[in-house]
């Protein structure tokens, strides 16, 4: 009925013995119960040919086939698959020739005998003509390099005076911050810990995935420290005093710590920092190269710092005869952190106020920010801000009304001004190359002479010289036009709570005024109008 021909594949035979005309139930029955029951089968060919009624007198029925394996690599190389079909009637493939075949296929890394074995030990357990896909190498993406990290290694003076004193009874006391935070000469400040180079990954084909190294960081030793050759990753004192954190880095200053400022005291100036543990009273000065605490408050008095200033109390002040004028100014080049405010002038390139600045005129290079860091509540009541890029509070304004200016990066209108002058010196300039260019055209359909070469010469190095001088000017206009445009985007007053009316917001050359309340809302410059997005 059946029998084997020389191409392997298993032909019926029809003859007298055959019920006919045959079933396809019953052709497969039979092979199934043969010797062939484990070949291919060609069951389509087998109903076709029936179905056709074909009087031919055999049929190729089944193929004896070998088990197979293919290979095929991902889009990103990052896999390869091995697709394995189980024997049908044919060998079963060896491990050594399973191996040749995936380095024929291209891979080179990744791979792992344990996930070839595992796909070869199907052909022993599954039935015959099974398809399995299972991964047979695997790719290993590069991991990147870690950035480099400082770890404070002390305490600084804001971070101490940040944590008042815990009682036995398990409250603080608010008035007392303990021993000031200070440090000997060797004392270890700052430990770096460099940044990783990371790990290369690769391909299953070969190919290697370069890692990212860490970004570092540049350890910065302040006054009064020194990072020393032979221990490059540790910043140390170099003086007995306080330490100061700086971007990257710590200073240690002398420090002048008094009680109280007051007439009893005078005024104070002083080439380190200053630590007021109480109060300062009224009329008075205090000068800083370094930072100036205060624990208690200040009133009416003048405060000038090259560092930060940070007051844990109030800042009080009053008008004075000229409206206009304030009685107290608290003025710094670092951060500005106080309590509450009130009458007062304060500049600063950052402003904090925990709660309440009332009727004080307010100057920040950077932000303004009332409230907590995290969720500004915080109220602004009267005065004037002269100039700030962001501001962010609870509320702004108050219910009568009140008047209240606001004017954002003031500092873009002598760009605009520095950027019109360039461009002013641009059109002078090409009008000198305008007026150069007509002289060379003269001279070359001149006649021929050392004169004509000497003038020509001439003009051509003054000609050269206009044209950087305006390759210069363009590079610097376009710098300025482009820092100007930046200044604009950052530019926003941000309202978590409530805007009252009598808000008159300049930002740039742009104004608004307020006539109604509006809820939590962000107002900036978009498309040359200030816009209100309000938030939901």
């Amino acid at each position: 009925m059946f029998k084997l021909n020389s191409n392997n594949q298993v032909q019926l035979v029809i003859n007298n013995e055959f019920p006919f005309p045959p079933s396809t139930d019953y052709v497969l029955e039979a092979l199934s119960t043969s010797a062939f029951c484990e070949f291919e089968v060609h069951k389509k060919d087998i109903l076709q040919f029936l179905k056709d009624k074909n009087h031919n007198t055999t049929l190729i029925v089944a193929t004896k086939r070998d088990a197979q394996l293919t290979i095929e690599i991902s889009d990103d190389k990052m896999t390869a698959q091995g697709t394995l079909i189980t024997p049908q009637g044919g060998k079963m493939l060896d491990l050594e020739s399973a191996k040749a075949l995936i380095v024929k296929s291209g891979v080179s890394r990744g791979y792992k005998q344990a996930y070839l074995e595992q796909l070869l030990q199907h052909q022993l357990e599954q039935p015959s003509g099974t398809k399995f896909i299972e991964p047979i190498a695997k790719g290993q993406q590069a991991e990147q390099g870690e950035n480099a990290k400082l770890e404070k290694k002390v305490t600084t003076l804001a971070e101490r005076i940040n944590t008042p004193k815990k009682l036995e009874n398990g409250r603080v006391d608010m008035l007392d911050f303990g021993k000031v935070a200070s440090v000997t000469p060797g004392t270890l400040l700052i430990e770096k810990t460099p940044e990783t180079s990371g790990k290369d990954g690769f391909t299953v084909s070969g190919e290697t995935l370069k890692a990212v190294p860490g970004k570092t960081i540049k350890l910065v030793a302040g006054e009064g420290t020194e990072i020393k050759e032979n221990k490059p990753n540790e910043l140390i004192s170099v003086l007995a005093g306080v330490p100061i954190e700086i971007k990257n880095g710590m200073r240690v200053d002398d420090i002048y710590s008094v009680e109280s400022v007051s007439v009893k005291t005078g005024h104070i100036d002083f080439d380190g920092s200053i630590l007021i543990t109480q109060n300062i009273e009224p009329n008075m000065k205090v000068t800083a190269k370094g930072d100036i605490t205060v624990l208690g408050t200040v009133e009416s008095s003048i405060l000038n710092a090259t560092g930060n200033i940070t007051i844990k109390q109030g800042v009080i002040g009053h008008q004075l005869a000229n409206k206009d004028e304030l009685s107290c100014t608290i003025s710094c080049k670092g951060d500005l952190e106080i309590s509450h405010a009130q009458y007062a002038l304060l500049q600063a390139k950052n402003i904090y106020i925990e709660r309440l600045s009332n009727h004080c005129n307010l100057k920040a290079k950077n932000q303004i920010l009332i409230g907590n860091k995290n969720k500004p509540l915080g109220k602004l009541i009267g005065g004037k801000v002269l100039d700030a890029r962001k501001i962010k509070v609870g509320e702004i304004g108050c219910e009568s009304g009140a008047k209240i200016e606001l004017h954002l990066i003031q500092d873009a209108f002598k760009l605009k001004e520095n950027t019109e002058k360039l461009l002013h010196k641009q059109v002078e300039t090409e009008q000198h190359l305008t007026e150069l260019q007509e002289a060379l055209d003269k001279i070359e359909s001149s006649k021929a002479s050392e004169q004509k070469e000497a003038l020509f010469n001439k003009i051509t190095s003054t000609h050269h010289h206009w044209v950087t001088q305006a390759e210069k000017i363009h590079e610097k206009t376009a710098l300025f036009e482009e820092y100007l445009h930046q200044l604009l985007e950052a530019a926003e007053l941000d309202v978590s709570q409530q805007v009252y009316p009598g808000i008159e917001l300049h930002l740039f050359d742009k104004v608004l005024q307020t006539k109604r309340c509006y809820g939590p809302c962000k107002m900036k410059l978009h498309e040359g109008k200030i816009k209100i997005d309000f938030k939901t």
